[in-house]
């Protein structure tokens, strides 16, 4: 479906793919990751043919649709259902001609059409999707203009869902969602028939929908096959047995450059030092590992306080007089605690932050807490607030200005902002190092709290690792609003859902949570449908019996269909990884002719052989889901 053929592209001289080759086959989920800066966006860019390599090719199967999500927030004053209706332009087309043909002929061609592409069903399968986002029926009628960039990122990702191309490459798919969207868009990706080239440092995630990981490392791509998990464990593996030969093979050198040493203008061994030097010059050094560079986070220790931090009694909070976010607010936070937040966006979690940070005033209630409680808050946005201008040391020196200079860059030691890194201006630093910058602010107090509304999204997998650790050995209280499951899951042992208006316990963890939303999910899609269903003609009993059984008797053959072609896109997908690993051996090239042109013939009936049947398998699968629909 994909191949990537020794890519290289550089910038400014400095090559940031090098000889670069990876094959992604039809219908496997593959994701992308490797620290931020090395490149995977690039990738994306070349693949979409925004870039074009210094070297190298890339290509795709023939007329396969590709697609990705836009950079920029769609806007206009259509509402959000026509939006991603419009992605289908066939469909618009085709309805747009409708009203407007005459001859006969053409409007059956042109309704048979709309029936062959489920233009029907296509209202509902729009609304489920965007129901999957996070936008209600109501919701999916307003205008696009009248939403927030995050959430008319949300309508851009449903629409590129929506158009369902052949190979659909998505770039942090998570970053605009809450923990509910990014939950639904898991399982949807994880049933969805294509292929998918994803980068994300959501490992939760890639676990879920990776079927393999490329890795974009020393400007090489390497592919493991299985999830983050497995990949993380293989390229642990393959590290420690590189480690033991090179070290065995550094000893040997060492053994044999003493012999050497020792006897090189002694007569009688001369012969003997020079047959070792030769087989110094011939031994092919294993590579040492290029260990990733560490990323550090450290939270002060903050002086004991004696409990409750923080207590709310009846707290009604909001951002009008009058018009409460959140009610009945009964709650307390204590040094040991590791609360995370649930529920959708909209819903208050970030309103509830605020009011602990104390950056929202109680309407109605009691709020008490320690006089002497500090609170370290880190919100989305305080990003775009740092001058660019200015450098991580200058930010923090205007925040402890009777601190000594030499205590100031200690601090940002500790969040991985060392030497030339602090003195570096904002504008110059990575998205992760701005938000380690970030969190050397908050933190620069030792605060008792620390509050986190989604502090992971401009992270890799590195350093969400580093920041679970930082957390559980941090010894103050830690409330955590975020997408990522396994940041919650590895360090929060408490649960609050924000729903309703209010906020309560959440009797359970995030698999429970998974499974309320999926049963919410299932009841939503089953009243969408039972709506769907009565906007239908009606048929008498006996026109519906004979319909199902005529379904059936379709369905059956159809299924048998199904499980042929894609056992015939197996077979050809062996035969081919086959064919292909015995021509990427150099030693074929200098071997037998003959059988090197075998080879190649063998090779374009294979991806010939390969094309015919996606072909085939997706015919007969649009067929399947019309009759099914």
């Amino acid at each position: 479906m994909l191949h990537v053929n020794d890519i290289t592209y550089r910038i400014a001289g400095r090559p940031l793919l090098e000889q670069a080759t990876f094959a992604l086959p039809a219908f496997h989920k593959a994701g992308l990751v490797g620290p931020n800066g090395s490149g995977k966006t690039t990738l994306m860019r070349l693949i979409l043919g925004e870039l074009q390599a210094d070297d190298g090719s890339i290509s795709l199967r023939p007329r396969a649709r590709v697609a990705t999500v836009a950079q920029e927030a769609p806007d206009g004053s259509r509402s959000l259902i026509e939006c991603v209706l419009a992605t289908d332009t066939e469909r618009a087309s085709l309805l747009e001609e409708s009203e407007t043909a005459t001859d006969p002929g053409r409007i059956a061609d042109v309704h048979t059409r709309l029936s062959d592409i489920d233009a029907y069903t296509a209202p509902t399968r729009a609304a489920s999707i965007l129901s999957g986002l996070g936008f209600s029926d109501p919701a999916q009628q307003e205008r696009l203009d009248s939403f927030s960039g995050g959430w008319r990122m949300r309508v851009a990702l449903a629409a590129t869902l929506f158009a369902n191309p052949d190979i659909l490459l998505l770039d942090e798919p998570t970053n605009h969602l809450d923990l509910e969207a990014s939950l639904w868009l898991e399982n949807h990706l994880k049933t969805w028939r294509g292929t998918i080239l994803m980068i994300s440092h959501d490992r939760t995630f890639l676990n879920a929908v990776a079927t393999e990981i490329v890795h974009l490392e020393e400007r090489k791509l390497v592919r493991y096959v299985g999830n983050y998990d497995q990949f993380e464990k293989t390229r642990r593996e393959r590290q420690e047995l590189n480690a033991k030969l090179r070290s065995r093979q550094v000893a040997e050198r060492q053994h044999i450059q003493s012999f050497v040493d020792r006897f090189r203008y002694k007569a009688s061994k001369a012969r003997q030092a020079q047959s070792r030097l030769k087989m110094l010059e011939r031994m092919e050094p294993v590579a040492a590992h290029m260990v990733d560079r560490t990323v550090k986070f450290d939270f002060p220790i903050p002086n004991p306080l004696s409990p409750p931090l923080v207590l709310l009694d009846e707290v009604e909070v909001g951002y009008e007089p009058g018009k409460p976010i959140l009610r009945g607010l009964d709650m307390r936070i204590d040094m040991d605690d590791r609360i995370g937040l649930l529920g959708a966006n909209g819903n208050g979690k970030s309103t509830l932050a605020k009011l602990f940070a104390g950056r929202l005033k109680p309407e109605n209630g009691k709020l008490q807490k320690s006089p002497k409680l500090k609170v370290g808050y880190f919100a989305q946005h305080q990003i775009e607030d740092l001058t660019l201008g200015q450098t991580a040391f200058e930010h923090l020196r205007a925040m402890m200005d009777k601190e000594q200079e030499h205590k100031i860059r200690a601090h940002l030691g500790k969040f991985g902002l060392e030497g030339q890194r602090a003195d570096t201006e904002v504008s110059k630093l990575s998205g992760g190092e701005k938000a380690r910058l970030i969190f050397s602010m908050i933190s620069r107090e030792a605060p008792h709290v620390l509050l986190l509304d989604e502090p992971t999204n401009h992270l890799d997998v590195d350093a969400r690792e580093a920041l679970v650790h930082a957390l559980n050995a941090y010894e103050g209280a830690v409330m955590l609003v975020s997408h990522d499951a396994h940041l919650l899951e590895a360090t929060c042992d408490r649960l609050w859902l924000v729903d309703n208006g209010t906020c309560r316990d959440f009797d359970g963890d995030l698999k429970d949570y998974t499974k309320l939303l999926l049963d919410q999910r299932k009841a939503e899609r089953k009243e969408l449908n039972q709506k769907s269903s009565k906007s239908q003609p009606q048929l008498s009993k006996k026109e519906q019996r004979k319909q199902r059984a005529a379904q059936r008797v379709e369905s059956s053959g159809l299924q048998k269909s199904i499980r042929d072609a894609e056992k015939k896109m197996e077979s050809i997908a062996k035969d081919l990884h086959t064919v292909e690993t015995k021509l990427s051996d150099p030693a074929v090239y200098d071997g037998d002719e003959k059988e090197l042109i075998i080879l190649q013939g063998r090779h374009k009936t294979l991806k010939s052989d390969m094309g015919h049947a996606e072909e085939a398998w997706l015919a007969v699968s649009a067929v399947a889901e019309t009759e099914q629909a």
